[in-house]
């Protein structure tokens, strides 16, 4: 290894959990080990936006998990024009609606009481128009979010990002319970962007500041822009997004938050819009009729599609972007590849598996059948946790260094998947290369495995790291049919003692 290399500044990564979402911490690759991209379950239908209020537009959903409760926030509205079914629903103004669920999985609305539609106050409507006419406010675009600031005051707990137009600009409401929203100022936060999408705050605990991302066109192009502060009443001029090696295209929405495993990644999952022409691949989409009749309106509205890309960022302002889809439309023959659909939820949350005493998964939540008939569909997906990009490698192996690390703790943990015949082997170096002894891929006997947190072990020390803690280290993983998705330092826990083995 050269000295210039040897000679680098040790990335201090403490106890942090580090994802292989980028290649921040990746100093070289073998050709048979590669960064790869997963994608999620598609799951079942768990709501649809049936009621009176809520209509085939419902959309720009927000989802957080609270103590042992699930909150789900978003728009209701309903479009008329895409075509005969959606003919038996009203128009109506666009209202801001709640749901909740205790697994993620049933949800239901519960009857607040707070406003009247049609004459009944029997509904889960959170906003209208009128309630945030003074500034001029629009309930269909809009996002919620848990204010996890430690100065945050209880009766503030809960804010929702709306668009205003008088004047023009997003605006913070706040709420102790989650239900009643009122101004937190009279004042926009935020009064530079087009806005014309779902727009974002939250508070990123890292950095100790918030952080938003919304809506503008960029040549026009519709892209991301961010500002931070320490006040969340008021940002400074906003920056946009780079996304370096990434192709020009329309990104609808964002859905960037901080990894709630590992805050100090922010994870994205925008929509991307592409227009289509009309040709026969078009034509044989389904839904042809409700195509052509939403065309009537405008002309992309019949070829336009939607899917989710997924990005992520040290920084919030540099993403690694990929170009390929998170989620695809996918093989339904009905209510399928429309523009408005594969929109993600801003947020995710762990649900227990489907399959026998596995751990939790996470769960993403998308919309279905966007302007087709009265309702859409919100469709679960599901990922292994940690799992949105692996090193992969095939049985004929590969493997990583990494840059110099400085960790806290006594163990080292592997998400790691493999099969049962591949494996992975891990080698702690010096900075410059060298095996530390005791600690070579000799001493470390193959892990086969699947699990979320697999403490590696060598055959002297053990899972024992403590020697190592504080000073610049490399590790060196060779893996073989197998997925590497994270790794951590972790405190130092004993070895298990081992039985007798047979022969032994």
């Amino acid at each position: 290894m050269s000295a210039n290399l040897a000679a680098q500044e040790p990335v201090n990564i403490g106890s942090r959990l580090e994802l292989f979402v980028d290649d921040a911490l990746i100093e070289t690759m073998t050709d048979g080990a590669r960064r790869v991209l997963h994608h999620p379950v598609q799951r079942e239908i768990v709501f649809r936006t049936d009621a009176p209020w809520e209509g085939n537009a419902a959309a720009y959903q927000s989802i957080f998990r609270d103590g042992d409760l699930y909150r789900m926030y978003y728009h209701g509205l309903h479009y008329r024009f895409s075509g005969p079914p959606a003919q038996a629903r009203d128009d109506h103004p666009a209202v801001y609606c709640y749901a909740e669920s205790r697994d993620g999985l049933h949800w239901t609305r519960p009857e607040l009481g707070l406003f009247e539609f049609n004459g009944s106050r029997a509904n889960n409507i959170i906003l209208t128009p009128e309630k945030v006419a003074a500034f001029g406010g629009d309930p269909a675009h809009t996002a919620t979010f848990l204010d996890t600031n430690p100065d945050c005051p209880p009766g503030e707990r809960y804010k929702t990002l709306i668009v205003g137009h008088e004047p023009f600009g997003l605006y913070v409401l706040k709420s102790g319970d989650g239900i009643r929203f009122t101004p937190l100022s009279n004042e926009p936060a935020v009064t530079e962007g087009a806005f014309d999408s779902q727009n974002l705050i939250f508070w990123d605990p890292v950095r100790r500041e918030y952080r938003e991302y919304h809506r503008g066109f960029r040549n026009e192009v519709r892209d991301i822009l961010t500002a931070t502060s320490p006040d969340i009443r008021r940002f400074p001029k906003p920056e946009w997004l780079s996304y370096p090696g990434a192709p020009t295209e329309h990104l609808y929405t964002n859905a960037v938050a901080p990894y709630y495993r590992a805050p100090h990644l922010f994870l994205g999952f925008p929509a991307r819009y592409t227009e289509r022409d009309w040709d026969g691949p078009l034509l044989d989409l389904p839904g042809l009729d409700e195509r052509l009749t939403r065309a009537k309106e405008a002309p992309r509205y019949g070829t336009a599609v939607t899917d989710c890309l997924f990005m992520s960022s040290r920084d919030g302002l540099s993403f690694r972007r990929w170009p390929e889809a998170f989620i695809r439309p996918g093989p339904r023959e009905r209510e399928s590849w429309v523009y408005g659909d594969n929109y993600p939820f801003w947020g995710m949350i762990e649900t227990p598996s489907a399959t026998e005493d596995a751990p939790p998964e996470l769960s993403f939540y998308v919309t279905d059948g966007y302007w087709e008939g009265i309702s859409t569909e919100i469709r679960r997906y599901t990922l292994r946790i940690d799992g949105f990009v692996s090193v992969q490698a095939p049985l004929a192996g590969g493997e990583i260094v990494t840059k110099p690390l400085i960790f806290e703790g006594g163990n080292l943990t592997l998400n790691l998947e493999t099969s049962g015949a591949g494996g992975a082997q891990v080698e702690v170096q010096d900075v410059e290369g060298k095996p530390i002894e005791g600690y070579a891929l000799a001493d470390c006997p193959e892990i086969f495995c699947d699990r979320l947190a697999h403490v590696v072990r060598w055959k002297g020390p053990g899972g024992d790291l403590r020697p190592l803690a504080g000073r610049p280290i490399r590790l060196c993983f060779v893996l073989r049919d197998a997925d590497l998705y994270a790794f951590q330092f972790v405190p130092y826990a004993p070895d298990p003692q081992r039985p007798a083995l047979p022969g032994s």
